[in-house]
């Protein structure tokens, strides 16, 4: 599931999404004056612990990054400078850590808002896609950068496991660290533009896309929870989230049809089973010769059919809910049923093969039922987790514009 994506906008969405960004009375870029129950403990007082200046751009090198859709690129207004920054934020078991992101930060006269991006999967063996070594392989170096060129700071965790945390284990669609990493860096670039004087205004837009919307959607309510006055959410826009887990992990378990994201699911569980010290062997989830072979390798190749990868123990563990244990993990990262109070589009492929459509109907169904009324199912008809980027990209940009 890894995906590299926000590179190439066709043209006529671009001349939709320029439409709406520079139409009168819709630009978020008006000047303006200036919970989860783990990781437990206390967010740290102070983030910031260094930056570091990658480069600046023009707006023309900016633009000449998506050369086949010039109207995209004609969106450019501003030269960007790139930094990494490097913040404290606490790892699952509680512990202070080092970790990193970047900041794109636009040379513009006036106060601008602030994206939290979250990037979607990056494998352990795919380092340097992560948004602080700003490669032409990041999600950042395209549409994002041309974004921020339009007028927003964007600020875009590389997560715990890359960047200046490498040497740990990222943990994996865990709901808990994934928002307070995000939500530290957040901490950590209004720090930076405190410090070195960039005019940034109240509004914080929060993005991603797969492991990023699942990101998105948990940051999205620990900021509603932990940082309601500090950082206020403006609006939300996650895009294809397994948000959930409790159910998707069933909807697995239950299938017979091939099932091509299975290896990232092996990565999903040994996330939780470290986090939440389950310490189950690989012969409790998997079947041999998976089982010895994840045991050296646990990104290797593994079947498509639940059946043939997982013990019929298990399956019927997750399925009749039996294992204590197990359950409560899955359901500590089920962020599908929760109250926003700030607008919240969600974004999914009606045929989605990766993540299933159905949570994102969760979420809004439970959402609404809860009394939220400032969100939004947004399907995109007939869109697979991949195909469905394109359009996520360019109607999260313009629902986001509307604040």
């Amino acid at each position: 599931m890894t995906i590299s994506f926000l590179r190439r906008l066709p043209a006529v969405g671009a001349l939709w999404l320029s439409t709406v960004l520079l139409a009168p009375g819709c630009n978020s870029n008006t000047p303006e004056p200036a919970a989860p129950e783990t990781p437990a403990a206390t967010p740290p007082a102070t983030t910031l612990t260094g930056s570091t200046l990658l480069g600046e751009y023009t707006p023309a090198q900016l633009a000449a990054r998506v050369p086949d859709i010039p109207l995209v690129g004609s969106l450019a207004r501003y030269s960007v400078r790139v930094y990494r920054l490097t913040y404290t934020t606490r790892n699952p078991d509680g512990q202070l850590v080092t970790a990193s992101g970047a900041l794109l930060v636009p040379v513009a006269p006036a106060a601008l808002p602030v994206i939290s991006y979250q990037h979607g999967t990056i494998r352990p063996d795919d380092e340097n896609r992560a948004p602080s070594y700003y490669s032409q392989s990041s999600e950042l170096w395209s549409a994002v950068s041309v974004l921020a060129a339009t007028g927003y700071v964007v600020s875009a965790p590389d997560y715990i496991g890359y960047g200046a945390s490498k040497a740990l284990p990222h943990p994996y669609e865990h709901a808990a660290s994934l928002a307070s990493a995000s939500a530290d860096m957040l901490r950590a670039a209004r720090e930076f533009c405190k410090k070195e004087s960039v005019s940034v205004n109240q509004k914080n837009f929060l993005l991603g896309y797969s492991e990023g919307g699942y990101a998105t959607m948990a940051l999205h309510k620990y900021l509603e929870e932990k940082y309601a006055s500090e950082l206020p959410v403006t609006a939300s826009a996650p895009g294809a989230g397994a948000y959930h887990k409790s159910e998707f992990a069933k909807y697995i378990m239950r299938s017979t049809q091939p099932l091509n994201f299975l290896s990232t699911y092996v990565w999903v569980l040994d996330t939780y089973n470290r986090v939440y010290q389950l310490n189950r062997p690989y012969s409790f989830y998997y079947q041999e010769p998976y089982a010895t072979q994840l045991q050296t390798n646990a990104f290797g190749e593994v079947p498509a059919q639940a059946s043939q990868l997982f013990t019929a123990g298990f399956r019927q563990q997750v399925l009749n809910d039996t294992d204590v244990a197990l359950t409560a993990s899955l359901r500590d990262n089920d962020i599908y049923d929760w109250k926003p109070k700030a607008p919240v589009a969600l974004f999914h492929g009606t045929a989605d093969d990766y993540v299933p459509y159905f949570n994102s109907q969760d979420a809004y169904a439970a959402m609404r039922a809860r009394g939220a009324t400032q969100v939004e199912l947004r399907p995109i008809q007939g869109g697979n987790h991949f195909s469905s980027v394109t359009s996520y990209t360019l109607q999260a940009f313009a629902f986001i514009s509307q604040f």
